[in-house]
């Protein structure tokens, strides 16, 4: 089993229980994630041997953050440690027709202010045939931005196969400098993710005749948009997660896969909604099981679709769900009956 390593930044989350808001909460829930990590937790989960790059507080917090990855089989043993302070993000829940709001408290982190010396990427990769990164990392600092494109040259010359997801955050940076940076950090991706606002916001390429918010998707149009990015980017592969939002609580999700060669189209899912965050990643760690598993391109989207979509069945960052039930939802009807 080839080792895939991801790099990024593992956050303290801070969300009022259920559905209260943030101005009637009286205690707030712990736990910890962030796109890279929810990828490393998810390909642990598949049984995959995988390692996540970062740096937490040498303290109490950085501990709880870094055993949170420990319990499920994440290797960290290449986890740098030190800097003031751990992120932070607040996430309360929306739901009906109320959005999930997300607050960030990660400027100056110990990630953020890390340094090529806390790094060494020949020893990181040793081993690896896969690296990921999202486009959350280089948004976060000019020191994670020249990280991200160190990372990604050093997995290229390396020979590693390299994923990202492009991850636009608004919070963090403008659609000006996200196009500059993930252009370059491109030049090294093998396999893009993304979404249709995404590729929007980052590439300025939009798709003609859909409109997410009133629900209208023309799967053709997003077959050209995609092959659109891959020429003009270089990517060999591209993947794009299609989601129809009825409200925060019902959204209907699909993907659609260019694998260098034939686009394929996954089965959508009607999903009712427990939490929308992490399901972007669960996804990405999908389908980069399967691709690294040699499974076919078809094979690989439908497993990574429906990976998608169980995560919205699971509360947290991280998608807490086997191989074995992923597959088990590609191959019946999805209707959820009870196992016994």
């Amino acid at each position: 089993m080839s080792k895939i390593v991801c790099f990024g930044e593992l956050m303290l989350r801070l969300s009022p229980e259920g559905y209260e808001r943030f101005v009637q909460a009286k205690k707030l829930n712990v736990e910890f994630g962030g796109a890279e990590a929810n990828v490393a937790v998810s390909l642990a989960n598949y049984g995959a041997d995988c390692a996540f790059v970062t740096k937490l507080p040498q303290n109490q917090l950085g501990q709880a953050a870094l055993n949170s990855l420990r319990r499920y089989g994440v290797d960290v043993s290449h986890v740098a440690r030190g800097g003031e302070r751990l992120g932070i993000y607040f996430l309360e829940k929306g739901a009906a027709q109320r959005s999930s709001l997300c607050i960030y408290d990660r400027a100056h982190s110990s990630f953020a202010e890390s340094s090529p010396n806390d790094y060494d990427w020949e020893k990181i990769f040793a081993g690896a045939k896969w690296f990921h990164i999202t486009g959350v990392t280089p948004a976060l600092s000019k020191n994670c931005e020249l990280l991200a494109l160190e990372s990604c040259k050093e997995a290229k010359r390396l020979g590693l196969k390299i994923s990202c997801d492009l991850n636009y955050r608004s919070k963090l940076w403008s659609m000006q400098k996200a196009k500059k940076v993930m252009t370059e950090i491109s030049k090294y991706v093998d396999l893009c993710i993304t979404n249709e606002d995404d590729l929007k916001n980052v590439f300025g390429i939009t798709t003609n005749h859909t409109d997410t918010d009133s629900g209208i998707i023309d799967v053709e149009a997003y077959k050209k948009t995609i092959l659109l990015a891959a020429k003009k980017y270089g990517f060999s592969q591209i993947a794009l997660t299609l989601r129809k939002s009825i409200s925060a609580s019902k959204n209907n999700w699909s993907a659609i896969f260019f694998d260098g060669e034939k686009i394929f189209q996954s089965r959508a899912y009607d999903i009712d909604i427990v939490e929308r965050v992490g399901s972007g990643d669960a996804f990405a760690a999908g389908l980069i099981f399967t691709l690294n598993e040699n499974f076919s391109a078809h094979d690989a989207l439908e497993f990574a679709t429906a990976a998608g979509c169980l995560k919205h069945s699971v509360e947290g960052d991280f998608n807490m769900v086997s191989a074995e039930e992923v597959q088990r939802l590609v191959h019946s009807s999805g209707s959820g009956r009870v196992i016994r």
